[in-house]
């Protein structure tokens, strides 16, 4: 693995368009830190393999789980929803 460079956030956010350029077209890697502490990293693309997602984790639970009915109930009132503030609008418009 190569270098690690650590950055903090407000820094990473002066540089932003720099530490891409580093990152995509030299292949480094950054640290983004908030008080010392890891926040995120940015890697090169080709590094994000595939299966490394959430995607990935197969085999812990049964197709028939509850937990996916969930989600799928969890999904379809999230595409219900309309934020306050898009409420507001409305009300404020008649």
């Amino acid at each position: 693995m190569n270098k690690v460079e650590e950055v903090n956030v407000a820094e990473a956010k002066r540089r932003l368009s720099d530490l891409l350029g580093r990152v995509a077209y030299g292949g480094e890697t950054v640290l983004i830190t908030r008080r010392g502490r890891p926040m995120a990293r940015l890697v090169p693309l080709g590094e994000v393999g595939e299966g490394q997602g959430l995607a990935a984790a197969r085999g812990w639970l049964d197709a028939d789980d509850p937990f996916f009915a969930a989600v799928d109930t969890a999904i379809a009132a999230r595409a219900k929803h309309r934020p306050r503030i898009q409420r507001g609008a409305r009300n404020r418009a008649r």
